[in-house]
């Protein structure tokens, strides 16, 4: 089986094109979600954000939704074999048209980015990592509709991607972490969260995956994953 152990939960993912990787995991550890009582994954995948968010915020109700309907059911299988499972929903839809009763407190994404790339052979990892099912435009409309009023939206990208998210988003941004692979190396990733209104005190972070001696985790990033991943 293709499953990936974490301390309070696990995830299958053997018939998932995307698997599980360091960018869900790292958002799903770093985006502030104390306080918020409702909660969606946009493009959810295996779940793994979702469940982070579940185990991180006890009084959340968390939905997902996922285009891809093994994903979706993938994901769904996971939530019900999490303790989390009463407080889990996943939807087989796109984004786009998705209409819940309600807005949400936090929106959290790991958006498909590979807006100009050549597409990969296999559909689904595809549709995952391209943005022609889901353009930055269309995730930016789609956010807005849905978060509420005081709301936050975070998301990771690599580093052009963000900026060009950034440019077309109609949100302000509040909080921004560059992820570094080495300390010292460029930027790989940016972590943000945005917001309806603006900040007079955004806040800016760096973060290292690993130290000068590659293979050997930073502190900082050991404090952050903790408590998911079995290895710290």
């Amino acid at each position: 089986m293709g499953g990936f152990r974490f301390k309070q939960f696990s995830v299958e993912q053997d018939d998932v094109a995307m698997k599980v990787g360091t960018d869900g995991v790292l958002l799903g550890a770093w985006a502030e979600c104390e306080g918020a009582r409702r909660i969606l994954d946009i493009g959810t995948g295996t779940g793994v954000i979702a469940l982070q968010m579940a185990q991180r915020n006890p009084e959340a109700q968390i939905r997902a939704v996922e285009i891809d309907e093994t994903a979706a059911r993938r994901a769904r299988a996971n939530f019900d074999n999490s303790p989390w499972a009463e407080r889990l929903q996943v939807a087989q839809t796109a984004v786009q048209e998705f209409e819940p009763a309600e807005k949400f407190d936090l929106i959290i994404s790991n958006p498909p980015y590979f807006v100009d790339s050549l597409l990969p052979p296999d559909a689904k990892r595809s549709t995952a990592r391209h943005t022609h099912d889901l353009t930055f435009e269309e995730l930016d409309r789609a956010v807005c509709r849905l978060l509420a009023e005081e709301g936050r939206f975070a998301l990771i990208l690599p580093p052009t991607e963000f900026e060009q998210y950034l440019a077309q988003s109609h949100l302000h941004l509040v909080r921004r972490c560059d992820v570094l692979s080495v300390k010292g190396g460029a930027v790989k990733r940016v972590m943000g969260e945005f917001a309806k209104h603006e900040s007079s005190d955004m806040k800016r972070e760096t973060l290292a995956i690993e130290v000068e001696r590659r293979g050997e985790f930073s502190d900082e990033y050991r404090t952050l994953t903790k408590d998911f991943y079995l290895k710290f």
